[in-house]
């Protein structure tokens, strides 16, 4: 394992994937997410097309084609969520919400990968989700109903990270990041004939590009980073999210956190610490949280 080098990784996957967030929430005043988060998955098909030219079809080799096909599914549910999402809701309340991802990977973790979970951080996963509920605030009208598909997609892009780290103990980066791209782009592909704008600004086709580059460079470190780090260590970089969601949500869109969105975000930051941490020492325990 090289934890350092997978930080590394994982906090640089970060910053682009804020940094393609931002241009996302752009572009959807113009155009569909279907289309944008079709073209944000073509620049991971060209990663792909690299890898096939330099290491041929034994990247399309996998002991678990079912499961490959399944995370190319779950990043395009966890795309379309989120961008459907950031064209009502300001961004960096969309991302304070989508930490509660290390929790449900904890939660998966126990029910798919028969990962021990103790009573103290069964605790904190609850604390995390009274967290959740006071950015939301359900049934007072206040914060708009298309927050709960941030919680959707936080929840597919936790099942995405259990996928990963199972895939990551039979399958190469570069198979993994094969059947993503071709699952998600084909699944993609069906609706786009019928939501389609072309875009007519300089503006717009370089955003495109950028978004596209941006997300593919993420996505290749993400699972980079759980391939050559424990999950455990670099888990927490996903909270670096709230500083530059909340640094381009200010100067690009002029929006910042209410209070009670950064309370909840204090608290589901604090206890998701907890939890990693609670992780991290059983990691290296290797024996069962009290």
């Amino acid at each position: 394992m090289d934890n350092l080098r997978g930080l590394i990784f994982m906090a640089l996957a970060f910053f682009l994937f804020a940094a393609s967030d931002a241009q996302v929430k752009v572009l959807t005043s113009s155009l569909h997410p279907i289309q944008i988060v079709w073209t944000r998955q073509l620049g991971l098909l060209a990663v792909v097309l690299v890898l096939l030219a330099l290491k041929g079809p034994a990247i399309f080799r996998t002991s678990h084609p079912g499961l490959q096909i399944t995370r190319g599914a779950l990043a395009v549910m966890s795309a379309l969520f989120f961008v459907f999402a950031i064209s009502f809701v300001p961004l960096a309340d969309a991302v304070a919400v989508t930490f509660i991802a290390p929790f449900m990977v904890t939660v998966m973790g126990a029910l798919f990968l028969r990962e021990s979970v103790g009573i103290r951080r069964w605790i904190a996963i609850a604390v995390g989700f009274i967290g959740t509920l006071i950015i939301i605030r359900p049934g007072l009208g206040v914060v708009h109903p298309a927050m709960a598909l941030v919680v959707l997609a936080a929840t597919c892009f936790a099942a995405r990270q259990v996928l990963s780290r199972k895939l990551a103990a039979s399958d190469r980066t570069s198979t993994t990041i094969a059947y993503t791209s071709i699952a998600s782009v084909a699944l993609l592909s069906l609706p786009l004939p019928f939501v389609w704008i072309t875009p007519e600004t300089p503006q717009q086709v370089l955003l495109l590009i950028s978004v596209a580059v941006f997300a593919a460079l993420g996505e290749l470190l993400v699972i980079k980073a759980l391939e050559i780090a424990l999950a455990v260590v670099v888990a927490p970089v996903h909270y670096s999210l709230i500083i530059w969601g909340t640094m381009y949500g200010w100067l690009i869109f002029g929006q910042l956190p209410d209070k009670w969105t950064s309370i909840g975000a204090l608290i589901i930051l604090a206890t998701g610490l907890y939890v990693l941490h609670r992780e991290r020492q059983i990691s290296r325990q290797r024996k069962p949280a009290r």
